[in-house]
């Protein structure tokens, strides 16, 4: 995400009203962009998150770097510990999440495994784990803390936002937090209009223009006519708005 993140300016509001609008909204509102396109488990489900992006990048199978990272959480931030392969060794667990805790994170993100998982969810903020498994770190490789990091495809940098719910996490830039809000406020408008739309009866199918698409002439006559009436929310809409489910 942004090079400059730490210096771009996040108020609470923003990231409150990120956090409701959840993963899914976020990130079509983004154009598809910023997902963490992995298998997450959350320890507490129903909770809808966000916060700027704290890291720590272990080295492979070691989690030094998580303790070096803990003075540096600020309250409301969402620490993300990765290392430069995901696997099944657990670099965070009841002791390290008593520290994060007292810090006041918002949420931890683990791209590997936690362990005393049953403490982890009684915590008061969340935890998002690649696996819940015994294996234990080592603690004998410095790794970085407060770096770029790639995770799902995406990279995430520090003072970027961090959006987490029970459909995976995603990411926002910094830099593009009140463009990102900004669009996210537009689609949740058109959705609560969608939403009316089909209580009352109507389908998607129509509205979206795919009826008269698969209805039309073998010769493709007026095939996309019906197409108008998909309110900008449909097939033609492009990747940025995407369908509305």
């Amino acid at each position: 995400m942004s090079a400059a993140a730490t210096d771009a300016v996040i108020t609470d509001a923003a990231v409150a009203e990120l956090a409701a609008a959840g993963v899914a909204t976020v990130y079509e509102a983004y154009g598809r962009r910023g997902l963490l396109d992995a298998e997450w488990t959350p320890l507490r489900p129903g909770l809808r998150l966000a916060g700027r992006a704290r890291i720590a990048r272990c080295g492979q199978g070691d989690n030094r770097a998580v303790h070096e990272v803990m003075p540096r959480l600020r309250p409301g931030e969402v620490l993300v510990l990765t290392m430069p392969e995901p696997e099944p060794v657990a670099l965070f667990g009841d002791l390290l999440a008593t520290q994060a805790a007292a810090r006041g994170a918002a949420a931890v993100l683990v791209d590997a495994a936690v362990r005393d998982s049953a403490d982890l969810a009684r915590q008061q903020y969340g935890v998002w784990t690649r696996w819940r498994r015994a294996r234990g770190a080592t603690k004998d490789r410095r790794g970085s803390v407060d770096v770029p990091v790639e995770i799902g495809g995406t990279t995430v940098a520090p003072g970027d936002l961090v959006v987490l719910d029970d459909d995976g996490v995603t990411a926002v830039a910094a830099a593009d937090v009140e463009t990102v809000l900004d669009a996210v406020r537009q689609r949740i408008a058109k959705e609560d209009g969608l939403r009316t739309r089909w209580a009352a009866g109507e389908f998607s199918y129509d509205a979206y223009g795919m009826r008269a698409a698969d209805e039309a002439p073998a010769d493709g006559t007026d095939a996309n006519d019906a197409d108008d009436a998909n309110d900008g929310n449909g097939p033609d809409a492009g990747p940025r708005a995407g369908v509305a489910i």
